[in-house]
């Protein structure tokens, strides 16, 4: 990256976020593997040193410390999931108790995908005002065979909880265990734009309206409760999971689920492995990109505001921002902000956020505590291309571009996006990257 092109993002930054101009950090990326069907995320099982790679198209690959990945994948549910889009395999979890034989989560891990909706049949969590649904987004379990653990009993599927779609786009994205060692789900406001549409309730949209999952941060216990038979936990609705007794939000009406509201498409979020701060990259509309700390009972604001900004999510003048308006209205939660500015980034530097992971790794000293995160790409209109690598500062809130001097420019080479990262057992860093669509095989995967 030339020392213009630098300025220019940071000079953008400033309106936002009050960032100023220091020096940004180089990184070098080592290639670890190639080939992917749109590769989305790696993760692992604690104490475990492979990594799984999750396909968008609907497999979980296994890659070795080498370098090599296993020609048979630990998961293959192509012919379950709805793929294209926003839609297919997009998360991944494996229970705290993977690995111990004494847990009643051992050997069982979850997946987030698209699949369809069996004629007859009707999810945990319908569509909002009765609308078409056609597809529906479902947490299923899984166990690996009592005798190999490199692979997945494709007979030991259990759905957990689904949500109808009538909309095929902001699906959220990810499932994670948390320290407190309940499974959080970021679910989408339910697609189209402006949290409307036909399977929106009005007034106000999704994201704000408590009586739908929709545009929320989720918290369950997974797990049968018949083998939590101790716990304090009622047990759900469809007698799948449990609901965390402490989850903020039980009145008439309400999901029980609700962790926190106000999101529009939350596709990417994780938790720091030192602090325990859940840090998520919610994805805008036409305007702002940002990152916030979420807190149990928090309402981050979607579509009463996009990042600081007002939004006006009615006619006339949908879609739009208006004034920038920090810490107003009373009862939003904004962006993670510090005295150097606030964690967002206007289009002029990126289309649609694809959140990281905060870094703790010992490989780089001068990342240690910075969110390392990037931008599925530069431009919207087609070709969608040049994604960005970015890392943050959650005490200062700035935001810089990572320097990348092994490639032409400093920057990603092939007008590849950024589609997703990496943490392994060590907390080094990985970055997904792609120059093909979702079917095709031009996932390479870099290691920070």
């Amino acid at each position: 990256m030339n020392g213009i092109r630098v300025l220019r993002q940071l000079a953008i930054a400033a309106v936002l976020s009050m960032a100023v101009a220091v020096p940004a950090l180089g990184a070098r990326l080592t290639r670890v593997a190639s080939d992917f069907d749109h590769a989305l995320l790696i993760t692992a099982p604690a104490g475990d040193d492979r990594l799984f790679v999750v396909e968008q198209t609907g497999k979980i690959r296994i890659l070795r410390p080498n370098g090599t990945v296993d020609a048979r994948p630990f998961l293959d549910i192509s012919s379950l999931v709805s793929d294209g889009g926003e839609q297919g395999l997009l998360g991944l979890a494996f229970h705290p108790g993977f690995n111990n034989p004494n847990s009643p989560g051992f050997r069982t891990l979850y997946t987030y995908n698209s699949q369809p909706l069996p004629v007859g049949t009707a999810p945990t969590y319908p569509a909002p005002n009765n609308a078409t649904q056609g597809f529906k987004n479902v947490i299923n379990e899984w166990k690996t065979t009592a005798t190999d653990h490199y692979v997945v009993d494709p007979a030991s599927r259990r759905e957990i909880m689904s949500f109808g779609k009538n909309a095929n786009n902001h699906n959220g994205g990810t499932v994670a265990f948390g320290p407190d060692g309940y499974l959080y789900l970021a679910t989408g406001d339910g697609g189209n734009a402006n949290d409307a549409g036909a399977s929106h309730i009005e007034p106000g949209g999704n994201a704000q309206n408590l009586t739908t999952p929709l545009g929320k941060m989720l918290r369950i216990d997974p797990l049968d409760p018949a083998l939590t038979p101790g716990s304090l936990d009622a047990a759900s609705a469809n007698g799948q999971y449990r609901i965390p007794v402490s989850n903020p939000f039980d009145g008439a009406g309400e999901v029980p689920e609700i962790h926190s509201y106000g999101f529009r498409n939350p596709y990417r979020f994780a938790f720091d492995t030192l602090s325990g701060d859940l840090i998520m990259a919610d994805v805008g509309q036409n305007n702002i990109e940002e990152i916030n700390n979420v807190v149990l009972g928090g309402n981050y604001g979607w579509a009463i505001k996009e990042g600081t900004y007002l939004f006006n999510r009615t006619n006339p003048g949908a879609g739009t921002i208006g004034a920038n308006s920090p810490g107003a209205p009373a009862g939003l939660i904004d962006p993670i902000s510090g005295p150097m500015g606030t964690l967002q980034y206007d289009h002029g530097d990126g289309i649609s956020i694809t959140g990281g992971f905060v870094y703790r790794g010992s490989g780089i000293p001068e990342l240690y505590g910075k969110y390392v995160f990037g931008d599925l790409a530069i431009r919207n209109a087609p070709p969608r291309v040049d994604g960005r690598l970015f890392y943050a500062d959650l005490t200062s809130g700035e935001i810089f571009e990572f320097l990348i001097p092994q490639f032409a420019n400093s920057q990603l080479p092939n007008q590849v996006t950024v589609h997703g990262f990496g943490q392994d057992g060590s907390g080094e860093l990985y970055a997904m990257v792609t120059n093909t669509p979702a079917n095709g095989t031009g996932g390479i995967i870099y290691k920070f």
